[in-house]
């Protein structure tokens, strides 16, 4: 039921948590320094036509306190499957179509990415990991795995190709209770989370595009 969730904190980075504690941990920690992507008033967009049954997805930066950003999001969602997943997140409220997220906790350093709300709470990316490396999910004992990372500009963005890292999380380590067998986070160490690819369990898959009005 939190599979989406986690797709709104990255899309909203789109589309991933404890409290802000959570980033003292051992083994959890972003250094670098603040990014521009986290700063109140940047905007996150995903693509402009419907993807599975999303559109209008759109977030924004509402504060900034101790280097965590909440975010405040909404898309228009006429997939049940997906409407349905996300409705028990901390913060959601689903009225119609219309899906609503506030209290969304992320930290943004030029580092990389992680969450800190729900059970998908952790390291999203490191900019600097290699293929293999992982991050722990929450408190759950599973881990994210970095499962590529280009040394060319292979990856279509806007109106050019850049380099990327690919972290992917298996959907039933998030509550995921059918449909769904992965979440694959794309990242770029410029311009921060730049897709989310949703893998089903027939094999299909659909990426967002994420597009941010800043960057590091």
């Amino acid at each position: 039921m939190k599979i989406l969730s986690n797709l709104f904190c990255t899309l909203s980075v789109l589309f991933f948590f404890s409290s802000c504690d959570e980033i003292l941990k051992p083994g959890t920690t972003l250094g670098g320094s603040q990014s521009p992507m986290g700063e109140v008033g940047v905007i996150v967009t995903s693509s402009s036509v419907p993807i599975a049954g999303v559109s209008g997805f759109s977030a924004s930066v509402t504060t900034l306190t101790d280097g965590v950003s909440t975010y405040s999001a909404q898309a228009t969602v006429t997939n049940a499957l997906l409407k349905n997943m996300v409705s028990d997140f901390p913060g959601v409220t689903v009225n119609g179509n219309t899906v609503t997220i506030t209290g969304l906790k992320i930290q943004q350093t030029t580092e990389g990415i992680k969450c800190l709300t729900g059970d998908g709470a952790g390291i999203i990316v490191k900019y600097s990991s290699e293929v293999g490396d992982t991050y722990p999910v929450g408190d759950t004992g599973n881990k994210r795995k970095v499962v590529s990372k280009s040394t060319d500009d292979d990856y279509p963005y806007g109106f050019y190709n850049i380099k990327t890292i690919q972290v992917e999380t298996d959907a039933n380590n998030l509550g995921s209770t059918g449909g769904i067998d992965k979440i694959t986070y794309i990242a770029n160490h410029k311009f921060g989370l730049v897709g989310v690819k949703v893998t089903f369990n027939d094999a299909t898959s659909v990426t967002f595009p994420v597009y941010t009005n800043a960057q590091n």
